[in-house]
């Protein structure tokens, strides 16, 4: 079976690596990994590889950045070449970028058998790009892998055919409990001067929060009160520095002697930075799962949330950005009041494993190669 993989961004690539890696196991299996180049920074993406021990992609499209229509555009373009080029039995993608979207139309108009790894997700919410992504690219995948319940659920309500859906578990978590040791003997927390337990770990990158004047003013606010009390560093996206300044407001939010803003940081650095916290605040997808695999509290800055099993496990709280439901959250992590978390059975690092031996099994048995 060969296998054509597309990653676009950091996160991406963090949910293929198991992937890949139990591929590349096998002698049944032919891996090729393809890079949109949706994130290019060098943080964000190319230290990727190294962190995660992964070969170079086989090709690098480098679409860089630009708006939702002109990266599809460029990806659409871009992608269909390079099917035929290497012929592959199927493809797969990950997530709920744009590259995400994009290479699952090219893909399904080539009547070449498409997965979607990350599937069901729904925040319910048509304004966030990735809800768009989500949906239309389950709504053509013929294999869709999920990594919890609520979205088995949702595909059911959305007509999808039980037998092409698979509760697998989560790649990222794969990811993550295989380098979590080698993330241990960063320095980065003694680097910053913090101490293990005693501080906190903001992201903000949604455009939904950081292109908002109002809302950003609202979390700055927050995020001082919170520092006043435990002091947070802040590895801030390059978009996120941008919208800032175009803001006016990057001096003043980063402007708090307890909130320390530091560049994007490599896989492994931001996963020390992580474990070692004794909250974490952010309105990332991603993040919201680790810091339940990680047991660290979760403080989610947004309205709602695709993960509900994060909330469910006892690791995530949903406060929007309420800038009084902000620090009433944080001060709770910080004087105690937290619950047990619970991780979800099937986040136990087999996921990949669990994808590539269905695959197998079942390409040829469902009539699709």
């Amino acid at each position: 079976m060969k296998l054509l993989c597309v990653a676009g961004t950091r996160p991406n690539f963090v949910k293929i690596s198991s992937i890949v890696n139990a591929a590349r196991k096998r002698s049944d299996v032919e891996v090729v990994v393809v890079h949109t180049g949706q994130h290019y920074d060098q943080k964000m993406s190319k230290e990727i590889f190294t962190d995660l021990k992964l070969p170079e992609p086989d090709i690098n499209m480098g679409v860089g950045s630009g708006s939702h229509g002109s990266q599809l555009a460029k990806i659409l373009e871009g992608f269909e070449p390079i099917l035929k080029k290497y012929s592959p039995d199927c493809v797969l993608v990950v997530g709920d970028v744009n590259s995400t979207l994009a290479c699952s139309i090219v893909t399904s108009r080539a009547r070449i058998p498409l997965i979607h790894v990350e599937a069901g997700l729904r925040s319910g919410d048509r304004n966030m790009p990735e809800e768009t992504n989500r949906v239309m690219t389950d709504s053509i995948a013929d294999f869709l892998f999920v990594t919890e319940e609520s979205g088995l659920n949702n595909l059911k309500a959305e007509a999808v055919s039980p037998e092409r859906v698979f509760l697998v578990g989560n790649t990222m978590v794969d990811t993550l409990l295989t380098h979590l040791e080698m993330a241990t003997p960063s320095n980065i927390v003694k680097e910053l001067n913090l101490e293990d337990g005693n501080y906190g770990v903001v992201t903000l990158h949604r455009p939904s929060n950081v292109d908002n004047k109002t809302i950003m003013r609202g979390l700055g606010e927050a995020l001082h009160e919170v520092a006043d009390k435990l002091p947070l560093v802040f590895p801030m996206h390059p978009r996120t520095r941008k919208k800032l300044n175009e803001l006016e407001l990057f001096d003043w939010f980063t402007g708090h002697k307890n909130l320390t803003v530091i560049p994007p940081q490599s896989y492994l650095e931001f996963l020390a930075l992580q474990s070692k916290a004794k909250l974490l605040l952010t309105d990332s997808g991603g993040i919201q799962e680790e810091a339940v695999v990680l047991q660290v509290p979760c403080i989610t800055l947004r309205e709602n949330t695709e993960r509900p099993v994060t909330i469910e496990s006892g690791g995530n709280t949903l406060v929007g950005t309420n800038k009084e439901a902000i620090i009433n959250a944080a001060f709770d992590v910080i004087n105690g009041k937290i619950q047990d978390i619970t991780v979800p059975k099937t986040w136990d690092g087999k996921a990949g494993d669990r994808i590539l031996e269905i695959l197998v099994e079942k390409l040829d048995s469902v009539g699709l190669r």
